[in-house]
C-alpha cells in the first residue's frame, strides 16, 4: 500500500460491493483482482492501495457483513424481556441472515474454498460463528447469574441454540433444496427450538 494515499471509506466500500459480486460469481479461486478492480470500478492500483491482496480482501469482506449481521443481531439480547422473547429475536434474525443471498454467498464460497485455502474458512468462522456464539454465550451467563436460565456451559449452550434453528431449513435451502421459506416456517422452527432449549435451560424458579 502507498502510505502517502488518502484513503476513502466510500471507496472502500465500492470495492467490497465490487468484490462481492465477483466472489458470488467466480468463487474464490477463479476471482481475479483485475476483474474485482473492473466491477468494482477502480483501477487496480487503486484497488491494491486499499487491499493487498485477495485473501485480505475477503476477509475484509466477510468482517464487514458479520460486524453488520451481529449488531442487528444481538442489539436486541438485553436482560429485561422474557428469555424466550430475547431467544425468538436472536433465532429469527439468525436464520433471516443465514437463508439471505449474502449469507448464502459466502457460505458457498468458503466452503468451496475451504480444502485449499483453510485460512479463510478460519477467517469466516472468527469473523461470524465464533463471534455469535461468543455474544450468546456471554448472555446466557448473566441470565444465568440473574436466575432466569439455568446453563452449566454457555458456550456449548449458544452453539446448541443456533444449531436447533436451522432445524429443517438451513441447509436444504443451501443444497439448493427448497426455495426461501415464508416467515411462518422459519416462525415454527424457532419456536420449537426455543420451546426445546428452554425445557433445559430455564432455572426451576426463575426470578
Amino acid at each position: 500500500m502507498d502510505i502517502n494515499v488518502t484513503l476513502s471509506p466510500e471507496k472502500r466500500a465500492q470495492i467490497l460491493v465490487g468484490a462481492a459480486a465477483v466472489f458470488a460469481a467466480d468463487g474464490y479461486e477463479g476471482a481475479s483482482m483485475a476483474r474485482i478492480a473492473s466491477v468494482a470500478g477502480v483501477s487496480k492500483g487503486t484497488l491494491y492501495n486499499y487491499f493487498d491482496s485477495k485473501a485480505a480482501l475477503f476477509t475484509a469482506y466477510v468482517g464487514e457483513k458479520c460486524d453488520q449481521f451481529l449488531a442487528q443481531t444481538f442489539d436486541i439480547a438485553n436482560h429485561d424481556d422474557d428469555p424466550a422473547e430475547v431467544l425468538r429475536g436472536i433465532g429469527t434474525r439468525m436464520v433471516r441472515m443465514m437463508l439471505s443471498d449474502v449469507g448464502l454467498a459466502i457460505y458457498r464460497v468458503v466452503i468451496a474454498e475451504a480444502a485449499k485455502f483453510p485460512e479463510l474458512a478460519r477467517g469466516f468462522f472468527e469473523a461470524g460463528p465464533a463471534r455469535a456464539i461468543g455474544f450468546m454465550a456471554e448472555w446466557l451467563a448473566e441470565e444465568t447469574r440473574q436466575g432466569r436460565l439455568a446453563v452449566p456451559d454457555p458456550v456449548f449452550a449458544a452453539e446448541q441454540f443456533f444449531n436447533l434453528c436451522q432445524t429443517r431449513l438451513v441447509l436444504r435451502r443451501k443444497l439448493e433444496m427448497l426455495p426461501d421459506p415464508p416467515d411462518s416456517d422459519i416462525d415454527t422452527v424457532i419456536q420449537a427450538s426455543i420451546t426445546m432449549f428452554l425445557r433445559s435451560y430455564r432455572a426451576e424458579s426463575p426470578v
